[in-house]
């Protein structure tokens, strides 16, 4: 029996309010690939935080080759072997190959404030040919493909004599054809008893790769399991395994309908492709999709906040030319940004002038002085209206809660008069007696006749509101959902699958 490399026991983690995890545990063996998995918000990327040293453990043992350690800080974890590559690759463009994967720690010159570059070029060839790779390196970063910058992410963390490493969402960039070349790397990593932790949501490549699964929910430890013999149906139920008990939503009268929002092969690069859906006024559809499915990207696309390479939007039926943000908010379309303190708020303005703002021509006299006592009187309306909790309407926006500031990202569209709302993640961040608040908010505005796109990684709350699921996978609708038929566990198949 191999002795692990890792092992993990009764880890504890709380934040301010939260506890993140509660008596988890994982383990890992030396040549083993152990998949990780979970919803977003399990609590897989806080473990791994924990072995990595960027979060302190608050309970619980951490023992490295059966001894146990302590792991203050990054540096500590690659002196002890364990090494990372973020979904967000880490390399500096500009810099060569060689100098990245030295970089802090070049070699040197008798007269030390001199890089030895030969030397540097030497070692980072040596480390290149021992992963198959023929590559220069005095290369630029810039001059690689996404696949061979991963490349050199795992040949850096090699060159930390790294025994344990952990790959989050590694194939999230790259083809199949860039995915096959690195599970030839992972498999000649895992010949010379390098243990792997392999975070993914695509469960097809966790049956390919991986010799062991582990499944967190809801910041909890579920259970480790073979991944030979163990059927990808059965990981998905595990995954999502608690009972919540939702309001369902009826499906609208096919007969009220009157599509608003239209949008007919959609596509961005790599972001997404060939989007095609209808919303309907009073309907609220929602999107559902793991991180990185490029729901956010399509959403930004329809706003016009980034562009689109292909496909057509229709508002009413009528084909409409967007350019830019200007030109979704002229027809009557809203964002709600998933980010709302960047990109939904000026956050040191007041929250009048904030719900002033995309209609600053309703609140100007024909001198084009701004007009403060209407500004005022219609922002008191939508703090009454909306329930905003604030002393007054000169109150900053960074000095209100999430929820109230929600709000006044809701009520600023709403004066716009805008018939299309798109809500990125709308309670995101936001406490439980606020979330209810928001989703009674976006129920009356269904009843009022706006069409709601609703984006979330909340599976109780895709459940709780939309009479349609639209489920995303790598840029793609994979599924289409009824309100009233949708679940948790068919959500999780098509959010996973290609197809």
């Amino acid at each position: 029996m191999l002795h692990p490399l890792v092992q993990m026991e009764g880890i504890d983690k709380y934040f301010p309010g939260v506890q993140a995890l509660s008596n988890c545990q994982f383990e890992l063996l030396p040549g083993e690939v152990h998949a990780l998995v979970g919803e977003n918000g399990a609590g897989k990327s806080t473990m791994m935080k924990i072995l990595t040293g960027i979060y302190q453990k608050d309970g619980g043992s951490l023992l490295l080759k059966g001894k146990e350690v302590q792991i203050p800080d990054t540096k500590t974890a690659q002196l002890l072997g364990i090494s990372i590559i973020h979904q967000e690759l880490n390399l500096i463009p500009d810099l060569t190959i060689a100098q990245n994967m030295f970089i802090g720690r070049e070699p040197r010159k008798k007269l030390r404030f001199l890089v030895d570059e030969k030397k540097m070029n030497d070692d980072t060839s040596a480390l290149l040919e021992q992963l198959n790779l023929s590559m220069d390196p005095r290369m630029k970063i810039s001059e690689l493909s996404v696949a061979k910058q991963q490349m050199i992410e795992i040949a850096k963390a090699l060159s930390f004599n790294s025994e344990v490493l952990i790959m989050d969402e590694p194939t999230a960039a790259l083809t199949e054809t860039e995915i096959n070349e690195l599970f030839r790397m992972i498999e000649k990593l895992r010949h010379n008893g390098v243990g792997i932790v392999y975070i993914s949501h695509r469960m097809e490549e966790l049956r390919r790769i991986s010799d062991r699964i582990t499944v967190m929910r809801d910041g909890r430890y579920i259970t480790t399991v073979k991944t030979q013999g163990t059927s990808m149906d059965t990981i998905i139920s595990l995954m999502v395994g608690r009972e919540i008990v939702v309001e369902k939503r009826p499906s609208l009268p096919a007969g009220s309908k009157r599509a608003v929002l239209q949008v007919s092969n959609l596509s961005r690069g790599s972001a997404f492709k060939d989007i095609n859906f209808t919303v309907h006024a009073g309907e609220i559809v929602g999107v559902a999709g793991l991180m990185g499915a490029g729901r956010t990207e399509m959403a930004r696309a329809i706003f016009g906040a980034d562009r689109m390479d292909a496909g057509e939007v229709y508002v009413d039926g009528k084909l409409v030319n967007i350019r830019g943000t200007h030109d979704a908010v002229k027809h009557g379309i809203g964002y709600l940004s998933e980010d709302r303190k960047r990109y939904g708020l000026v956050v040191d303005m007041e929250l009048g002038a904030n719900i002033a703002l995309p209609s600053l021509k309703k609140f100007r006299n024909r001198f084009g002085w701004m007009k403060d006592g209407r500004i005022e009187q219609v922002s008191g309306q939508y703090v009454e209206s909306l329930k905003i909790k604030t002393p007054s309407v000169q109150q900053k926006a960074k000095f209100l809660s999430g929820g109230n500031q929600q709000k006044v990202v809701i009520g600023k569209w709403l004066h716009r008069d805008c018939q299309i709302l798109i809500f990125d993640e709308p309670t995101r961040g936001i406490d439980v007696g606020a979330k209810s608040e928001i989703y009674a908010l976006l129920e009356d505005l269904a009843k009022q006749g706006k069409a709601i796109l609703m984006i979330s990684s909340e599976l109780p709350e895709i459940l709780r509101l939309s009479h349609r699921v639209l489920v995303m996978c790598e840029g793609r609708i994979t599924g289409e959902l009824p309100g009233e038929l949708a679940n948790q566990e068919e959500i999780m198949k098509l959010a996973t699958s290609r197809h």
